[in-house]
């Protein structure tokens, strides 16, 4: 509470910047407490239990701000990505999803599916989010609640919480393109994208990004198919009745799993990532050209070739595979697809793909320090008011941790 305290005035310049589009000066002074209950010390961080610590404090005006309040949250997060980005200067945007458990149905896009929190399918809302990361400093520049499609039609349900008429269900990687389109039309492009399997397994979502410019290194599963880079397609000989026969690849594809092992453990290397907190982070690692396969692989090439005026001739786009088998595992054990260039050195697919660890890093930070998951509203605006809030908090705290020999609050 005293180090927060000891930076009142920091916080204060910082309010005046990031709430600048907030109209309302007393709405500004209540983003301020908000902020500063945010990150004092405290298990919980529910408005109730905020107010209780802060000796300006009022639980009735911060719920009113928090739940009530008509302020846009995205020219407050634009801000935040705005000022942050520059000073991290990111060599990645990860993409990521994070889930809230939640009692009862009456919270804004709670629904049974898959909580990450507790490793099952549960009672939870989820959110998609964006992240500006090195290994030195992060921060989320986008969030996007996922809508369950039970949520379309229950107007009852949608009109209690608030929910904007042209707001429905969307695939989540469909919420990541729209979060990185956000961000691009603020001026701050992607440098790659980096995702775990969830995301990198949609052949969509690979194209969405390479349709946008965007470079990617995405995580996929071990039954993904491919082709090795030197396979040719072939096209069968036309009979001279019915549609000509398009060329295809004669063999079957492989798993990237048997891929990898046929290549053999020797050809595996070993690379050192980053260093943690118990010395170098090393494992030996494959990366070789491949050619995803698979009916939408395929559907898609062929889309970007109509829409280009070109004949299709059968080949599908090379990209990286890069495989980790580490001492001791049977087996290798993580893969990831790339379309960096074919120049990319080995080290540097390795370090993007392991760089996700600063996601973990963020929601620890978020949800444990500063309350992410401790929202106890139900509806959209409140939800959006409150990570963007959680947001600024830790965008605050980033700042004052890459100021050199800054005071850091707890």
């Amino acid at each position: 509470m005293r180090q927060v305290e000891g930076l009142r005035a920091e916080l204060a310049g910082f309010v005046s910047d990031v709430f600048a589009s907030v109209p309302r000066k007393d709405q500004r002074v209540k983003g301020e407490v908000y902020l500063r209950g945010l990150m004092t010390e405290g298990r919980r961080k529910s408005v109730s239990a905020m107010a209780s610590r802060l000796p300006d404090g009022s639980e009735q005006n911060l719920q009113q701000f928090v739940n009530q309040s008509t302020w846009d949250p995205v020219p407050v997060r634009r801000r935040i990505a705005e000022r942050l980005v520059p000073q991290i200067g990111p060599d990645a945007f990860v993409i990521d999803d994070v889930s809230f458990p939640k009692d009862g149905r009456m919270s804004v896009a709670v629904a049974p599916q898959y909580c990450g929190a507790l490793g099952k399918q549960a009672n939870c809302q989820v959110a998609v989010s964006v992240h500006a990361v090195t290994d030195a400093a992060s921060v989320p520049v986008g969030w996007a609640l996922f809508v369950p499609r039970e949520w379309d039609d229950d107007q009852p349900r949608r009109a209690k919480c608030g929910i904007p008429e042209e707001v429905g269900h969307r695939e989540k990687w469909r919420l990541a393109l729209d979060l990185l389109d956000e961000t691009a039309g603020w001026g701050l492009v992607a440098p790659v994208v980096v995702a775990d399997a969830g995301y990198g397994q949609n052949a969509q979502f690979r194209a969405g990004l390479t349709r946008r410019g965007i470079r990617y290194v995405v995580a996929v599963r071990a039954d993904t198919g491919v082709h090795p880079a030197t396979a040719v397609p072939e096209t069968p000989d036309w009979s001279g009745n019915g549609r000509k026969p398009q060329p295809r690849y004669r063999r079957d594809p492989v798993s990237v799993t048997d891929l990898a092992i046929g290549t053999g453990r020797p050809e595996f290397t070993e690379v050192t990532w980053r260093r943690g907190s118990r010395g170098p982070m090393r494992s030996r690692f494959l990366a070789v050209r491949v050619r995803p396969a698979g009916v939408t692989p395929r559907r898609l090439a062929i889309a970007a070739a109509e829409a280009a005026a070109i004949p299709w001739d059968g080949v599908l786009p090379e990209v990286w595979l890069l495989a980790e088998w580490p001492d001791g595992a049977d087996a290798p054990t993580d893969y990831w697809l790339s379309d960096l260039p074919e120049d990319t050195p080995v080290a540097e697919l390795v370090r993007l793909a392991k760089i996700r660890w600063r996601i973990e890093h963020d929601y620890r930070e978020l949800k444990h320090g500063l309350g992410l998951d401790h929202f106890e509203g139900r509806s959209w605006a409140g939800f959006h008011h409150h990570v963007t809030l959680v947001t600024a908090a830790q965008a605050f705290l980033t700042e004052q941790r890459l100021r050199p020999k800054a005071l850091t609050p707890a």
